[in-house]
Order: C-alpha cells, then sequence, then structure tokens
C-alpha cells in the first residue's frame, strides 16, 4: 500500500504548490523557430483541472505498472507448464520435429518477408532407430511472422516438403515427418501441442488507458466549463486568498481584496497567428519517435523494417523532416517581413546547422555504448546529421526564392492557380537537378563486384548472389567517404536478410531524398502563405498534392511491396519511399489543420507541447534514455508487457516534461 499513499501525497502536495503560486500571473510571449506564440494563462479552474488530471494519471502509471507485471508473469509462466520445461524467449515458439523416416532430416527455414531468400537450417533430425522408435529434436523457431519450413532428406538433399507456418508466441508444436500409408509419399503436418499466448493484450490494455484519460479529460474540461463550477473554484480560491494575505506581512487592513465575482471569466486570450497544426503535426511524430526510440514495447511493426516496406516506426522521421520544411517558409517569411536582411538570415541558418550537426555528432552518438567516443569507430552520419543537413539546402534554397510580402501578388492571373510553385521556380529546378543526380548515383554508378543499379539488402537475398552488396551505391558511397568504421554497423537488414556488411540508414546518398522531403513540406508552408485565411483552399490544395504524390509512388512501386521499380525503402530513403510519406504527410496534415485550427474541435494537446520544444525533447530522450524514470530493471526481461509498460511511461514523461516547461515558458532554441 505504499506506493498508493505516496501518490496521495503527491497529489495533495501538488494541489497546495499549485494554491500557493496563485499570486503569480505571468505574461509575455515566446519566440520558437521564427514564430511567436503568445503564452495563454492558466486559469484557476484549468489549474485544479491540470493539477487532477496529473494526479490520475500517476495514480494510474502506479496501478498499471504491477496489472502489465502481473499479464507478463501469467502469459510466459505457459511454457513452464509443458511437459519438457523450455524456457522461451520473446518472440519464440517451440518446435518439436519427430521423424518417422529411416533417413536423416535436415529442417530449414525462410520467413516470408524476405525476398528471393535462401534458405536458413535450422538443424538435423536423425532417421528412426533401429527399433522403429521415431527420433526427435526440439527446436526454437521465430514468431514475429509467417516462415516456411523446409525439409530435406541427406544425403541426396531431396526434397520432402515444404511448411508455411505462422507459429505463435511461447506456443509449443510438432511437426510429423512420416510416410504417407506406407508409401514413398512424405507427408508434414504442424500440431499445436499448447496454444501460444496472445501477445497483443498489452496493446489492448494500454489503448483502454489512454483512451480513459482522454474520455476523463473530454469529461472534466466540460464541468470544469459550467459556470457553477467556476464560480463555485474562484470561490474557494478567492477565499484562500484573501486568508492568505490577512495573514502575511503584506496583508494590512488598509489593502483591499477584489471581489471573487469579477474574475469569474478569465480575460479573452490574446491573438496568435502561430498555428498550432504545425505544432501537434511535430509533436506527433516526435512522441512516435521517442516510443519507437525507447523500443517500442519490442514489437516489431514498431521497429524499422529490415528491408522493403514500412512499419509504424519508418513514418515518424520522414514526417519531422516535412514539417521542419513547412516551418522555415512560416519562419523566413515571418523574418522577411520583419525587416531582416538575407545575409543575416543565412548566418543565422548555418550557425543553426553547425550546432545540430555537432549535437548530432558528439553528445547523441551510439558510440557511446561502447565507451568513450574514438575516432577509431565514430559515426558521423546520424538522425541530427541528416536534419542539419536537409535545414541548411532547404532554408537557404527558400532564402534564394522568398518574398516578404506576398499580399501585393496578383490573384487574378491565368497563372494565379499554380502561383505557390511557379514564383519559386529557381528552387525547384535546383531540387530536380538534386533529385536527377541521385537517379544517376543510385542506378548508373558502377559499384565493384556488384550488379549497377542494385537495390537489394546482400545478405541471403536475392539467392546469396550479392552477399556484400548491401544499399548498393548508397552502401558503396557511404564505405568509400566516411569508412567502414565510421557508418552504422547494425542495420535492420541483419534481422531477416543476416546481411554482415556495415550500412547506414542516414547515409550520404540518402541525404539528397531527404532535402526533397523538406521540400515538399517546405511547398505546404507556400500554400498556407499565399492562401491565408482561406481554410477551403489550403485543405483541398493538401489534397491534391498528397493525390499527386500517391500516385508517383503506385507508379514507381508498381503497388508491390518488392517488385516495383523503386520500392518503398526506408535503409535508402528511396524516392518512393519520400512520395509516399509525404503523401501521408499531407493526409494527416489536413485532418490535423482542419480539427485543430479550422474546427478548433481539439486543441492539439498533448502532442502540442512536446512540437513546441522538440530539439529539447529529443535530444534529451536520447541523453537520459538510461535513467529512472524512462528505464528500470525489469523483472522479465522478455516480456512485451514490461517493455511496453516502461517506454509508455517514459515516452509520457517527456510529453509532460514539455508540458511543464510550457508553462513556464521554457524552450530550447538553437
Amino acid at each position: 500500500m505504499a506506493p498508493p499513499t505516496k501518490s496521495k501525497q503527491g497529489r495533495v502536495g501538488s494541489i497546495a504548490m499549485a494554491k500557493r503560486k496563485l499570486k503569480k500571473n505571468p505574461k509575455g510571449t515566446s519566440s520558437v523557430a521564427g514564430g511567436k506564440a503568445r503564452q495563454k494563462e492558466m486559469t484557476l479552474p484549468e489549474k485544479y483541472y491540470m493539477f487532477s488530471l496529473a494526479a490520475i494519471a500517476l495514480l494510474v502509471a502506479v496501478c498499471v505498472a504491477p496489472l502489465t507485471a502481473e499479464i507478463s508473469n501469467f502469459t510466459s509462466g505457459f511454457p513452464h507448464h509443458h511437459h519438457k520445461h523450455i524456457v522461451l524467449k520473446m518472440d519464440e515458439a517451440s518446435l518439436t520435429v519427430i521423424n518417422e523416416l529411416d533417413t536423416e532430416v535436415v529442417v530449414s527455414w525462410m520467413s516470408e518477408r524476405c525476398y528471393q531468400c535462401l534458405y536458413q537450417q535450422l538443424g538435423v533430425v536423425p532417421g528412426r532407430s533401429s527399433s522403429g522408435q521415431p527420433s526427435s529434436v526440439d527446436f526454437f523457431v521465430s514468431t514475429q511472422h509467417e516462415i516456411t519450413l523446409q525439409l530435406n532428406s541427406t544425403p541426396v538433399n531431396l526434397e520432402l516438403c515444404t511448411v508455411p507456418f505462422h507459429f505463435g508466441e511461447h506456443g509449443n508444436y510438432s511437426l510429423w515427418v512420416k510416410n504417407l500409408n506406407d508409401s514413398s509419399v512424405v507427408n508434414c503436418s504442424v500440431l499445436t501441442v499448447a496454444d501460444p499466448v496472445n501477445s497483443y493484450i498489452p496493446i489492448l490494455v494500454a489503448f483502454l488507458i489512454f483512451a480513459g484519460l482522454t474520455l476523463v479529460s473530454a469529461i472534466g474540461k466540460i464541468i470544469i466549463g459550467l459556470d457553477v463550477v467556476r464560480a463555485f473554484l474562484f470561490r474557494i480560491g478567492g477565499s484562500m486568498e484573501t486568508e492568505r494575505l490577512i495573514n502575511s506581512e503584506l496583508g494590512t487592513p488598509g489593502r483591499t481584496v477584489a471581489p471573487v465575482t469579477d474574475n469569474i471569466l478569465p480575460p479573452p486570450p490574446s491573438p496568435s497567428k502561430r498555428l498550432r497544426s504545425l505544432d501537434t503535426f511535430r509533436g506527433i511524430s516526435l512522441v512516435i519517435m521517442v516510443f519507437v526510440n525507447y523500443g517500442g514495447g519490442r514489437y516489431w511493426f514498431f521497429r524499422h523494417e529490415s528491408w522493403n516496406g514500412l512499419t509504424i516506426a519508418d513514418l515518424v522521421f520522414p514526417w519531422f523532416v516535412f514539417i521542419m520544411g513547412t516551418s522555415i517558409a512560416l519562419s523566413i517569411n515571418s523574418l522577411l517581413r520583419a525587416g531582416s536582411t538575407r545575409c543575416s538570415l543565412l548566418g543565422k541558418v548555418v550557425w543553426r546547422s553547425m550546432q545540430l550537426f555537432i549535437i548530432g555528432v558528439f553528445i547523441i552518438n551510439p558510440n557511446y555504448c561502447q565507451g568513450p567516443l574514438s575516432w577509431d569507430n565514430l559515426r558521423i552520419p546520424g538522425v541530427l546529421q541528416r536534419l542539419a543537413w536537409s535545414y541548411l539546402v532547404v532554408a537557404c534554397l527558400d532564402l534564394l526564392v522568398a518574398r516578404g510580402h506576398l499580399d501585393i501578388l496578383p490573384m487574378d492571373a491565368w497563372w494565379s492557380p499554380a502561383l505557390d510553385i511557379l514564383l519559386y521556380w529557381p528552387a525547384w529546378l535546383c531540387v530536380l537537378l538534386l533529385e536527377i543526380l541521385w537517379l544517376c548515383l543510385t542506378f548508373i554508378l558502377p559499384v565493384p563486384d556488384c550488379p549497377t543499379g542494385y537495390l537489394g539488402p546482400g545478405g541471403i537475398g536475392d539467392m546469396g548472389l550479392y552477399a556484400n552488396c548491401t544499399g548498393g551505391a548508397a552502401g558503396f558511397l557511404d564505405r568509400w567517404l566516411l569508412g567502414e568504421n565510421h557508418i552504422y554497423q547494425t542495420p535492420s537488414s541483419r534481422v531477416i536478410y543476416a546481411t554482415r556488411m556495415p550500412y547506414d540508414p542516414e547515409g550520404v546518398l540518402g541525404s539528397i531524398n531527404s532535402i526533397l522531403m523538406a521540400f515538399l513540406g517546405l511547398q505546404a508552408g507556400k500554400i498556407i502563405l499565399h492562401y491565408r485565411d482561406l481554410h477551403t483552399s489550403i485543405m483541398s490544395r493538401f489534397l491534391i498534392w498528397s493525390l499527386s504524390l500517391g500516385v508517383i509512388s503506385a507508379v514507381l512501386t508498381k503497388c508491390s511491396t518488392d517488385e516495383g521499380f523503386i520500392p518503398v525503402n526506408k535503409n535508402l530513403w528511396s524516392l518512393s519511399y519520400v512520395t509516399t510519406l509525404a503523401c501521408f504527410a499531407y493526409v494527416l496534415l489536413v485532418v490535423v489543420y482542419y480539427t485543430v485550427d479550422v474546427k478548433k474541435w481539439w486543441s492539439g494537446a498533448p502532442f502540442y507541447y512536446p512540437g513546441m520544444n522538440s530539439i529539447l525533447v529529443y535530444v534529451g530522450h536520447e541523453v537520459l534514455e538510461d535513467y529512472f524514470p524512462f528505464r528500470w530493471r525489469m523483472a522479465n526481461s522478455q516480456s512485451h508487457a514490461e517493455h511496453l509498460t516502461q517506454n509508455l511511461v517514459a515516452t509520457s514523461c517527456w510529453v509532460l516534461i514539455s508540458y511543464v516547461l510550457y508553462r513556464k515558458k521554457i524552450f530550447w532554441k538553437i
């Protein structure tokens, strides 16, 4: 009962602290990323509401941890009830191959997500004994994706059968290999000995908890908004303030206290031209990025795809680059209108890019996991380095063509519908030339011992013919320019394709397409600038861009994962990857823009707050990753439930931190 008591005391202390701070009335504005945000004061009912909600969230976190631990212990306990007492790891199942044939059987496997791959040997099962008893061997198999088992006889290596099957986590299965009706035909059949656990229950529990918190928040906001409740809370707050003034040294008999009824209605918020939808969009991508970086509960769809294709983890970084481009357009336009010169802005852009690059290389470098940094194995590319490069190029292009005053442009000419493109044709030409450069280097540059234009993962892919060709020209350029020791050593392609070559998903060649992604976001900013306050025009153009980019993606990929001209690939940052994610980004931006800025159905919370402090949250979550409360020692490290709890608590902590910093008007700008 200690944790609940502690939570209760923390809640009382928080409310008491809130009451002591009622005398404070901070006012002012703060500038973030070139835009100005006027801070809205929190009224007394809102303070009661927010602190009560924080207390509820803390109480839920305290209660959820034991619950998920119990779920973990319950689910992980299934294999121990089997007669063989096999302890299974996460995403594993037990398979017993029972061989009734006279010859040895070689068991191999291949994941259905592995395109044109070689089978990998699982083991050998001897033939039945001289007494006629079948032999058996136990194996561990992966449960993340469907796999195909291949059984061959030795020594002639004759294929006996293939069995596609999707094993369940912590399940116990048997595979019988025998002759059918004493004939030469071999029959292979999989039987379920013990049912698997449902590893997705923790996700359902987490969803219900957060949905419940959202519902409580919405109901609480409605209740707080009632005049009777607001008057009651202000009456309580006013009487407490009066008592404090009387008992303090400042409370003299000659000092008057304003009547409570005069302050029932809060002062009207100051107008602000900053679009909350953009910060909300940025916050959505950032929160998901933090969650997947912390592990995403160790679910495969919260990790990056091994090669071609998309998972949830593959969505967020391009979206962050996209909204960065949108912010560049709005920020530079605002500064030009304020009278800043292009040369001074260029200096700020270069300095900010240098800071991002330095922070990425020397502060959040993954090589710290191996000890102090050493130039011998220092990773040079990275996420912030990619952001720095994209920001530098796109901001410079916008400084080249940006216009400070758009209200004097003609809107009745025949070409005015394409005004947001034609006015900036030099920048579009530069981006087009960069994209031609990417296509030429990718498909024409000769790579030693590899086919020209190769886009595969190497390893066991493509039947193992190009094992050392991971990434084709992109991997070759990184190894040639930076050296093998200065790029990422454990790419996601190792998971399924068993690659051995180092490969960096934030490498040199992919940076060209990240510029395209940021530039497409810049185009969204131009649309907002040219059609400000014309919500229908803005959203219709967003949807037109989304449709156009979607059509381009369909053509490039042939609507398939692996068979297209240019597959969707996050490791390569392929052209189709950029057009597909930009298509999704425009759709998401329409939804957020409509609900937050047009209809004002949603304030953008809680994503709005980390979106206002994105650099601090990103750097902070990387630097403090191994510190409590972002990580702790788990009772069962092979439990999805415990990993999911830890990762959700860590992510929620950063949302709460960003909210506190927002209320304190603390924003980290570089």
